[in-house]
């Protein structure tokens, strides 16, 4: 037993000799070096031999290999090169010392040889590591990381053994004491290789020709810093400089603001989201929630670790506060006990300051992230909803989810973690305070919870008002959208008061809430401020009742406890209000990421089928609800229609012509049967959808430039003409939803788009209504029938001229196929088909009687008028009706304006003088003067009362009645400078929404042509909702912050009075980086706001043409575009945050180490001069200095940065203005125009004045009561002439007169309010049927039951549940195009003015009603002026003379009959119609 014992302890004394002593280490070091040495020639030697022996020799080897491969290492390679070069130098200065010394020593020999080896093992290594960049190998060797694991362990031995031999210090230690330093050095360095060889990479990146030509199209735009930034210029936000400085030098511009790097790009992201996004079966309630948290858990993490150690290095400063009073007092541990102090006060100071900015960063860096992810995972949902879902939500619902609660989401990272922060903290405050004070700690406690319950309290009543507040603004932002939607509209009418008191409304309704939301957070503010003063009364009275004694250092540890308690509690409800928020915004995005989604498989879809069958519908009923079980809208389809078939869809108003073509594409749900397309499908829709862009790139719609191909379809949709009359062609731009073209020009661009496509079928939803009847021959004869001809075709129309050379004709009546079959076919049968035809039949009787009365009296058949062809010279000259405001520049839409460089004073001045004048901003200072008053008191009297000069006469009650009465005159100071700064705010808000409005409603047509609605709408929500709510909070906030500043460095300097000197560079430093930040910060908050609008734009134009881009199988292209938009608009914020951070670590650097000297010098001042109840009150206030200064410059920078928005919304108040509405000294009679004279002479109009002229010189004669019919090419300048007669479009020269009145005097509201207008497009507001027919309420029901009676919509609206409050969806979606147009006539029926315009006001009605229509004006406005623009020639037959309008100039105007008679125009387009239906 004894033996064993022995034998163990032997073994164990062994080991213990070759691990810790020093001579056997050095030989299991060398050992391992000469191993791996060894190992290291055998490869060398046998790799040579292999190179020699073998047959391809490497001389034959091609120089250049085949593919191109670019090598690239990163900061692994450089860190592992550098290390073993490190590990060198110190194993050679290890071995030169070792033979240097007493050489007679053979250990020192040895010792030289062992660190010689290592040296020689690591200079082979540091060769390896660059020879492999050169071979261009991915991971280390074995060999080398297996050499480098036991390297560690072998000089983490060495290491463990220097620091047994420096801890004991005997005398006769080891003989190595140097080896023993650096061996402790080499420790740290050999870690980080065993970390290497653990991971095993070498850092080394090969890229060939394809990965690189990826990557070179990302790096051709310069990639962020933050990408290859070394983890010391991460800490240090090194990696931003070149922006600052470049942003200093120069005004950024948008190219100069690098990309994002790869990891935090929206294609990345977007991916990410959808693999964590919970599969089916999960069945979770809050999918978005617990998507983000899949997808961005790590990061939380993160955050969270370095919020943690901020706060626990938050308390070094206060417990230091005792150390320092006793310290001037003369109780001392050592004569150095103050640079110790003052050293860890420093660190303390900087790893506080290091990890509050890294943390802000990291989670603002979070927010973007997740905001990047929400806006492009809901721009992919949003092309896949239903289209009941999407009527649900609305357009501008939806796009509120991206605008606002994504960016709500993304706001509230930088709150996150004070849920569990501030209990943490108040617990740990209140353990330090009780180790000081003891009991009166339990007071302390009530005392905060009695502020944090109230603020809880009032958060949640600020939610209740912020959900409110958000409901009305959601209405108000979609009343203004409509607004800006429908302004021609709403002008042609003279509506916009109407308008502005809907808008103000709802703005009325949101500012009640906005007001209560503001002053309960006013309530908040006030406790909170007030918090630090009455805890601190609470406490010290109860510890003097209590008998415990106060002391300067108890006292002043207490003040900054409490102080330090501030920030969080103050932060508090803002976040509380930002998590609730985001509660409700996450609440909004579930509802809309769970919509229902377009049913993919509801169509079987077959790609180059081999069958004769391109279209097929079996038993089909479809709604356009997607609950609906019954109720179709379409029911009991049954249709085959072949390859290469074309087959016409007709039927009267409201029958389902267009949901047959929408359930075909699959855009409808489908209740039952079996819907099969055969092949690629392509759309025209009725309303024409344009993107906001060049004509060639909606034309091209993504595809390559093919020139031979874009010519043709040109010509096919007789695009040429148009292109032509535009100074830019192809290239010119479109405004916004094709505003600055006629209706037929966006119909055939539309169709353009389609043809280019070349897809197998072909949907067209009555494409003829909007062009002329020439136009529409030469379509149906170039396109239908000519590039299309054999393709497969559908063709919804109401021209029945047509339908003799089609192959199969759908009968449609209330939602089902009455009858299908050839023309004669249905003929015989009678029944729907024969009253459509008969109805065209009466009106071709017109035409055919002209043309035999003419024949009579011109012995000659009309030949095709010569002037129909292009005419030369003037006609190149001229614009399109509306595309006239094209002319002079492409550029329609022009770039938006931003200010550049400071925001100039006169933007504050107005942002605070607007409510009150300089009274408001006297009174707001006088109040935040006196609160710094009463704060700096209570500290003076606290300091005055502990020092140990008043300790024999101290007096409690006084003292705490004094010190309770100046609390409560700081709490009265603190409400009065909240209340009136609020005040003041609300005031501002106001005044400025009501100017922007009154501006925009009072602008001219041309603005809103070259302005996108967008721009008008971020102004509208998130550049009014700045003024609303963060303005007045953040000028509050920095004025407080500034002045609570003044308070800390008079306290510091009046204590410490060397640091007056200090003031002048301190101030100096922190005014120049805040110039140096600014100057780039102000220019990326512009440039965020600029390339913000364009995400929204194309977000709210996609929702509104995703049908269309489902149709074409779009989605990816669209979807890319937002990707790229979202990348564009992040890169911004991303280096926002990134200049931020890189500030307020400067800043509050510069301030800590201010407060360390301001320290040191109250150190070695003699006590004669620094009593220590004044470096307790300096220190308790000098700790917040550097946190007070970030606030007061990081605060001014915010509002620098939110006054953009004020600047923003002062540029669109002073848009020039049209005439005035009213002039009240020139109204006309009550009754005019009494006859409908019309009278205008030399007529000129230009759309702006750098253009050529659109109308050149027109004089014309119109008598009272005539009607008046207005034909022409489309473009020619039919509707500019309407636009003109309202003054939507000032004539240049000449002048119009209306019954000897010339209405250039007059007011426009009381010259529009005054005709009756239908125009092209027929538009609905949201509302109900009544609100539509009279906006303005000045009818009664029966008026407008009659009204609807003469415009056939009666039966319509009595089926209707609600009657005339049945519901009109955005756009009136939920009416069929006809039928709008039948409610826009009713509108003008109400109205009954002498004079009403048509502006083919019957385009997308069949025969049959526009005869009915023709019928009821004919009726109805007999005595009236009747001025129509009209394509059909026989609504023209029936006027009393035509007007021939053709590039500008009008052509012709007489009798229909007379102008038949002679060769004209007229003639020509006449005898097109009637030989359209033989002819073609």
């Amino acid at each position: 037993m004894a033996e064993n014992i022995s034998g163990a302890s032997l073994i164990l004394q062994w080991l213990r000799f070759i691990l810790f002593s020093p001579c056997p280490q050095r030989a299991l070091l060398s050992t391992v070096d000469l191993i791996f040495l060894l190992t290291l020639f055998v490869f060398a030697v046998q790799k040579l031999y292999s190179r020699f022996t073998s047959n391809t020799s490497s001389v034959n080897e091609p120089l250049i290999t085949k593919s191109r491969v670019t090598v690239n290492t990163n900061i692994w390679f450089k860190l592992s090169a550098f290390v073993t070069a490190v590990l060198t130098v110190l194993s050679i200065i290890s071995s030169i010392l070792a033979f240097t010394q007493d050489t007679q020593m053979t250990w020192k020999l040895i010792d030289g040889i062992c660190w010689l080896i290592q040296a020689i093992s690591f200079f082979a290594i540091t060769i390896l590591i660059i020879h492999e960049k050169r071979v261009q190998a991915a991971t280390h060797p074995l060999s080398l990381r297996v050499f480098w694991g036991v390297n560690f362990i072998v000089i983490a031995l060495l290491a463990s053994s220097s620091i047994v031999w420096l801890v004991s210090g005997t005398e006769n230690t080891s003989p190595f004491e140097f080896d023993d330093i650096i061996s402790l050095i080499c420790l740290p360095f050999s870690a980080f290789l065993l970390i290497v060889s653990i991971t095993g990479s070498t850092g080394i990146i090969v890229m060939n020709e394809s990965e690189l030509e990826a990557d070179e199209l990302h790096k051709s735009t310069e990639v962020t810093g933050w990408a290859s930034a070394s983890i010391v210029s991460k800490v240090f936000w090194l990696w931003i400089n070149p922006l600052l400085k470049k942003g200093y030098e120069t005004p950024l511009k948008l190219e100069d603001i690098p990309m994002l790097s790869p990891e935090h790009r929206a294609e990345k992201l977007s991916k990410l989201f959808k693999q964590n996004w919970p599969k089916p079966q999960e069945n979770l309630k809050h999918p978005v929630q617990i998507t983000l948290i899949r997808c961005f858990w790590k990061d939380v993490v993160f955050t969270a670790f370095l919020a943690l150690v901020r706060v626990s290095v938050t308390y070094v400063g206060p417990l230091l506060i005792q150390r320092f009073v006793d310290y001037t007092s003369g109780k001392r541990t050592s004569p150095y006990e103050g640079y110790y102090l003052i050293l860890t006060l420093l660190v303390a100071k900087f790893i506080e300051v290091l990890t509050s900015h890294q943390f802000n960063f990291h989670s603002q860096k979070l927010g973007m992230l997740i905001r990047s992810t929400l806006i492009t995972s809901l721009y992919k949902k949003g092309l896949h909803l239903s289209c009941s879902a999407r009527q649900s939500h609305g357009v501008g619902q939806i796009v509120n989810y991206m605008a606002v609660d994504a960016q709500q989401l993304s706001d509230m990272m930088v709150h996150l973690h004070v849920i569990w922060i501030l209990p943490l903290q108040v617990s740990v405050t209140l353990a330090i305070l009780y180790s000081y004070i003891g009991l009166p700690t339990v007071v302390a406690l009530i005392g905060l919870l009695v502020a944090v319950i109230y603020v809880v309290m009032g958060t949640k009543r600020n939610n209740r008002f912020q959900v409110s507040i958000m409901q009305n603004r959601d209405l108000r932002m979609k009343a203004t959208n409509d607004m800006l939607n429908y302004m021609r509209v709403i002008k042609f009418h003279a509506w916009e008061e109407h308008f502005n008191k809907r808008i103000q409304a709802f703005r009325e309704s949101e500012y009640g809430w906005l007001t209560k939301f503001m002053f309960s957070v006013c309530g908040n503010v006030i406790v909170l401020w007030s918090t630090p003063l009455f805890v601190s009364s609470l406490t010290f009275g109860s510890a003097i009742l209590l008998g415990i004694p106060l002391d300067a250092g108890t006292v002043f540890t207490a003040m900054s406890l409490f102080k330090n308690l501030q920030d969080p509690i103050r932060t508090l409800p803002q976040s509380m209000i930002a998590l609730s928020q985001a509660m409700i915004s996450l609440g909004r995005l579930d509802g809309f990421m769970l919509s229902k989604e377009l049913d993919e498989g509801a169509v079987e879809r077959q790609e180059g089928c081999s069958g004769s069958t391109a279209v097929e519908v079996k038993d089909g009923s479809f709604s356009w609800d997607d609950e609906a079980a019954d109720g179709a809208v379409v029911k009991n389809l049954n249709f085959e229609i072949k390859n290469g078939e074309l087959a016409a869809i007709v039927g009267s108003v409201g029958s389902g012509k267009s949901s047959l073509l929408s359930s075909v594409i699959g855009e409808m749900h489908k209740i039952s049967g079996k819907v099969r397309v055969c092949g690629s499908t392509a759309y025209v829709a009725q309303t024409a959808w344009i993107q906001n862009g060049t004509i060639q790139d909606n034309i091209m719609f993504g595809l390559p430039m093919d020139r031979q191909k874009y010519k043709e379809v040109i010509k096919n949709c007789c695009l040429e003409k148009d292109l032509e009359m535009m100074e830019l062609g192809d290239q010119t731009e479109i405004g916004e939803r094709g505003i600055n073209l006629s209706g037929g020009q966006k119909q055939r661009i539309q169709l353009a788009r389609a043809v280019y496509q070349d897809c197998d079928i072909y949907l067209l939803d009555d494409i003829f209504s909007a062009v002329d009847a020439h136009t529409g021959s030469e379509i149906f004869k170039d396109c239908v029938r000519g590039a299309l001809k054999n393709k497969t075709i559908l063709l919804v129309t109401h021209q029945v001229d047509f339908l003799h050379n089609v192959d199969l004709i759908l009968v449609m009546r209330d939602g089902m196929i009455v009858q299908s079959g050839k023309y004669d076919e249905l003929l015989e049968s009678g029944l729907d088909f024969k009253s459509l035809v008969s109805a065209h039949e009466t009106s071709m009787q017109l035409v055919e009687m002209e043309l035999i009365t003419s024949d009579k009296s011109a012995p000659r058949r009309l030949q095709k008028s010569p002037s129909l062809q292009p005419l030369k010279g003037d006609q190149k000259a001229i614009g399109g009706s509306k595309s006239g405001s094209i002319i002079g520049t492409s550029k329609l839409i022009k770039e938006e304006e931003r200010e550049t460089g400071r925001i100039s004073l006169g933007v504050y001045k107005v942002y605070v003088t607007e409510a009150f004048g300089w009274w408001g901003v006297l009174i707001v200072l006088l109040f935040s003067l006196l609160w710094l008053a009463a704060q700096m008191s209570s500290d003076y009297w606290l300091a005055y009362e502990t020092s140990d000069d008043r300790a024999a006469s101290f007096n409690p009650s006084l003292f705490i009645e004094v010190y309770t009465a100046i609390a409560g005159v700081s709490f009265l100071m603190v409400s009065g400078r909240v209340i009136s700064s609020m005040v003041l705010g609300f005031q501002t808000c106001q005044i400025f929404f009501k100017q922007i409005l009154n501006s925009i409603l009072h602008a001219p047509m041309s603005f809103f042509d070259s302005t996108p609605s967008g721009r008008i709408l971020t102004r509208a929500s998130s550049d009014q909702t700045n003024i609303d709510v963060f303005l007045p909070f953040a000028m509050s906030m920095a004025l407080s912050m500034y002045i609570t500043l003044i308070g800390i460095i008079i306290i510091t300097c009046q204590y410490a009075w060397p640091t007056v000197f200090l003031l002048i560079p301190l101030g100096w430093l922190n005014i120049r980086c805040r110039g140096f930040f600014l100057a780039t910060s102000r220019e990326l908050t512009r440039l965020d706001s600029i390339t913000k609008a364009p995400v929204i734009h194309h977000f709210s134009e996609s929702i509104s043409g995703v049908m269309t881009i489902r149709c074409f199988r779009k989605q990816d292209r669209f979807l890319q575009e937002n990707v790229d938009r979202v990348n564009g608009n992040l890169r911004m914020d991303f280096h926002n945050n990134g200049s931020n951070e890189w500030l307020g670590f400067h800043l509050e650097f510069i301030g800590s180490l201010f407060l360390c000297i301001s320290t040191t010098f109250m150190i070695l001042l003699p006590s004669s001069i620094v009593k220590p109840e004044n470096v307790g009150l300096s220190l308790s206030y000098g700790l917040s200095l550097n946190g007070a200064l970030f606030w007061a410059l990081y605060m001014s920078c915010l509002v620098e940065n939110r006054m953009v928005s004020v600047e923003r919304i002062k540029q669109f108040t002073n848009i020039p203005s049209e005439a005035e509405w009213v002039k009240k000294d020139n109204t006309p009679p009550s009754n005019w125009p009494s006859h409908g004279n019309v009278e205008l002479k030399d007529l000129q109009v230009k759309y702006r004045p750098n253009t050529p002229l659109v109308i050149k010189g027109i004089n014309l004669s119109i008598n009272g009561g005539e009607k008046i019919g207005m034909v022409g090419r489309t473009g020619g300048g039919k509707s500019t002439l309407i636009q003109v007669l309202f003054r939507l479009v000032e004539p240049s020269g000449g002048s119009i007169t209306i019954d000897g009145i010339n209405i250039s005097t007059l007011g426009l509201h009381d010259l529009r309010s005054r005709f009756g207008i239908i125009p092209q497009e027929p538009i609905l507001f949201e509302g109900t049927i009544r609100s539509n027919i009279d906006p303005i309420g000045q009818h009664s029901d029966e008026e407008i039951w009659r009204s609807l009676e003469r415009c056939q919509l009666n039966d319509v609206v009595a089926s209707k549940p609600g009657k005339l409050d049945s519901a009109v969806v955005g756009n009136g979606d939920n009416w069929s195009v006809g039928q709008r147009q039948l409610l826009c006539l009713g509108r003008v029926m109400l109205k009954h003015s002498r004079l009403l315009f048509m502006d083919e006001a019957t385009a997308s009605v069949d025969s049959q009603t526009d005869a009915v229509i023709q019928k009821i004006i004919r009726e109805d406005f007999a005595d009236c002026t009747v001025i129509s623009i009209a394509h059909r020639i026989p609504t023209v037959m029936d006027c009393d003379r035509v007007l021939v309008i053709d590039a500008g100039y009008a052509k012709e105007f007489d009798k229909p009959s007379r102008l038949i008679e002679r060769p004209s125009l007229f003639g020509a387009l006449f005898q097109e119609y009637a030989n359209r239906s033989a002819g073609l």
